[in-house]
């Protein structure tokens, strides 16, 4: 995804989840429903996220400088991740409270009719933008399945706004639920469970990002077929890979360092200067996304 798709979908996510929080909150003061309040902070977290990315992108594009000769790529990470801890934790903590609370002080909803409307329009608008970004991971994981993709992909805009809007379209779903059954019942235990329900869910998500973001940062390898790819290129060009290491440096950003033994060792030095440029051009051309593409010969093929 292009740094300009990637803001397009922040985008989109943001004034999505903006318009549904304060719809929300609105009908949880009217409503008085402990799960209509929780979903409320969630997008409002979910809104704090979509700024907290932006700024991530924005400072992940500045150009490398003497100080920092790769570039800020892995400062979108460094975002992410605080989406994940912060916001995501903070998030699902406040619905875990919310719902003990009402556990131990229930109330009885009032006018629920504008609880469930409220969240049929956020379905609505939070499925609108889940649709965009996973029509955007659709083109981009191909046939690798959402979780194994999930588990290898260097873009964590994208990676995060999915699992924020999956998460977002589940706890809408809990919340109608809980309210539904609240109103059918007359028992406010329900739409205090759904508030705790929605709280583990936050939780478990925010767990997951940060696992994924944490791989990220340590320096996580490129997918298998971009590796396999590249060795390609080198093979088609008279070359033996003895070591490539390609690894993730910013939302599609990679870092690729290797060595690779010529097959014709007794080539003249022009000639292999030649193929060496020759199979670096390619590989930039079929992988927009090397920023940065380090490969020497190897003449005794010993590696690193």
């Amino acid at each position: 995804m292009s740094a300009g798709g990637s803001v397009r979908v922040i985008l989109v996510a943001l004034f999505a989840n903006l318009g549904i929080a304060i719809a929300k909150l609105v009908a949880a003061f009217v409503t008085r429903s402990g799960s209509m309040m929780a979903e409320s902070i969630h997008s409002f977290a979910d809104t704090g996220n979509q700024v907290l990315l932006l700024l991530g992108t924005k400072r992940a594009q500045k150009p490398a400088t003497d100080q920092y000769p790769l570039g800020y790529g892995r400062e979108a990470y460094f975002w992410a991740l605080l989406v994940a801890m912060l916001l995501f934790s903070l998030g699902g903590a406040y619905s875990l409270y919310e719902g003990m609370h009402k556990m131990r002080h229930p109330e009885p909803l009032s006018q629920p009719i504008w609880a469930l409307g409220v969240l049929l329009l956020g379905l609505l608008l939070e499925g609108s933008s889940f649709l965009a970004a996973w029509r955007e991971s659709s083109r981009r994981r191909g046939r690798t399945r959402l979780f194994s993709w999930a588990r290898t992909t260097g873009n964590v805009n994208l990676l995060v706004i999915l699992f924020e809007d999956l998460a977002a379209l589940t706890g809408l779903a809990l919340a109608f639920l809980a309210i539904t059954l609240t109103w059918f019942t007359g028992n406010p235990i329900f739409d205090a469970l759904g508030s705790c329900v929605i709280g583990v869910l936050l939780l478990h998500v925010a767990v997951f990002l940060v696992a994924q973001v944490r791989r990220l940062i340590v320096g996580f390898t490129a997918g298998p077929e971009i590796r396999s790819g590249m060795e390609a290129i080198w093979d088609r060009h008279g070359f033996d890979v003895v070591h490539l290491a390609a690894l993730w440096g910013g939302p599609d950003q990679l870092f690729v360092v290797g060595k690779v033994k010529p097959r014709d060792q007794a080539v003249a030095a022009g000639t292999l200067v030649e193929r060496l440029d020759d199979a670096d051009r390619e590989v930039y051309k079929s992988y927009p996304e090397v920023r940065f593409h380090f490969v020497e010969p190897d003449f005794d093929g010993d590696g690193f």
